[in-house]
């Protein structure tokens, strides 16, 4: 029997594991994101690749519209919720047509209830998981540890995020890049949003400050996975680097919800020196609320989909604690939150700091102030 070129390609290459997650990220709406995807989208399809659009949300921009009816779409599943017909993506019906490339759009996308998955993530992990390639759109506010430093600089906090591990699963990479200048333009011409919607935005929102400030975040994203390619290039080509020592950064945390700030300040330096983040709780018999329990959980679920090592232990002294585990685990940085800062709870805070830097071997320590709950 003749073998076909996709029978000798098969044998020559390697099988793919899964598919090969491709991110368009933007700083804010307008951007282009969605018109860049779809654009890559057509032309894949135009050299013969299998092209379907999984979800593309056009919100009523025609250029949009035009460039995604030249593409093959799979029919969104209708759910009902409440009294109301919601439609959202078929991941079912993804899989059963076996197509090379799928488009998603909005990847922070939270699906309605009823829905295989509460979060279009994880649809798209399914997707990839069954090696089929996905082409997927965000903008840089929705990166899970980026949320505080958003709210800090826009006022805003973001409900819907995407947890950065899922970041580590991006391949490729583009910037939607527009100038902040350009983008108020595209508002105040109506090209983003209906007129009213827009002057509203161009007040709050899209200052130029904040666009800036988030244009930056955006391009940070993009380094740190153009970087984290190279670094898997390198590995596998087996090209010599100097040898360096592996930062870990150590967290201490407690029930306070400010405690996310600190797990997000963390991960921004891991991620920044190229190292490891960990984050320690020492049980020494105060957060014994429900509600301390319950905002515990949370801290601890916010480390864990920031990609952090969770260490937990008890005793009788947090700084005693947190230096047995700067010792076990080779933590070179430590981060300490500051919300005592008068009186009698300062004397200790102090002491407890005192006595840590005592009994830990040499580390680097941050004092972080962080809002009083």
């Amino acid at each position: 029997m003749t073998k076909t070129p996709e029978d000798w390609l098969r044998e020559v290459a390697p099988e793919r594991t899964r598919g090969i997650f491709k991110l368009f990220l933007g700083y804010a709406p307008g951007v282009g994101k969605t018109y860049s995807m779809l654009s890559e989208a057509i032309r894949r399809a135009s050299r013969g690749e299998d092209v379907v659009v999984g979800v593309v949300e056009t919100h009523g921009r025609k250029a949009t519209a035009e460039l995604a009816a030249k593409l093959d779409q799979v029919s969104r599943r209708k759910i009902e919720y409440k009294g109301t017909i919601f439609e959202e993506m078929d991941v079912d019906a993804i899989l059963a047509r076996q197509s090379s490339v799928v488009v998603v759009d909005e990847l922070a996308h939270t699906n309605i209830e009823g829905s295989k998955h509460g979060k279009r993530y994880e649809d798209v992990i399914e997707i990839l998981d069954a090696r089929i390639d996905v082409l997927s759109t965000m903008n840089v506010q929705h990166v899970e540890s980026l949320g505080p430093t958003v709210q800090q600089i826009t006022g805003v906090q973001v409900r819907e995020t995407v947890p950065d591990w899922v970041m580590q699963r991006v391949d490729e990479i583009v910037l939607a890049d527009l100038t902040p200048q350009a983008l108020q333009k595209r508002m105040e011409r109506g090209d983003i949003y209906p007129a009213d919607r827009a002057q509203r935005a161009l007040a709050h929102f899209f200052q130029p400050g904040n666009l800036i400030a988030l244009r930056e975040l955006a391009l940070r994203q993009v380094t740190k996975v153009v970087d984290r390619s190279l670094d898997a290039y390198l590995e596998k080509d087996a090209t010599p680097q100097a040898h360096t020592v592996r930062e870990r950064i150590g967290v201490c945390i407690s029930s306070n919800p400010a405690a996310q700030y600190l797990i997000a300040r963390g991960s921004r330096m891991a991620q920044a020196m190229g190292g490891d983040l960990y984050v320690f709780y020492i049980d020494v018999g105060r957060d014994t609320r429900p509600e301390d329990q319950k905002t515990l959980a949370e801290n601890i679920r916010f480390a864990d989909n920031l990609g952090a090592k969770v260490v937990r232990g008890a005793g009788m002294s947090v700084a005693e604690g947190v230096a047995q585990f700067v010792r076990e685990h080779h933590i070179t940085q430590v981060i300490f939150g500051r919300s005592a800062r008068t009186g009698w709870q300062r004397y200790l805070y102090l002491s407890a700091i005192q006595r840590f830097l005592r009994d830990s071997p040499s580390v680097d320590v941050h004092i972080v102030t962080q809002e009083v709950r």
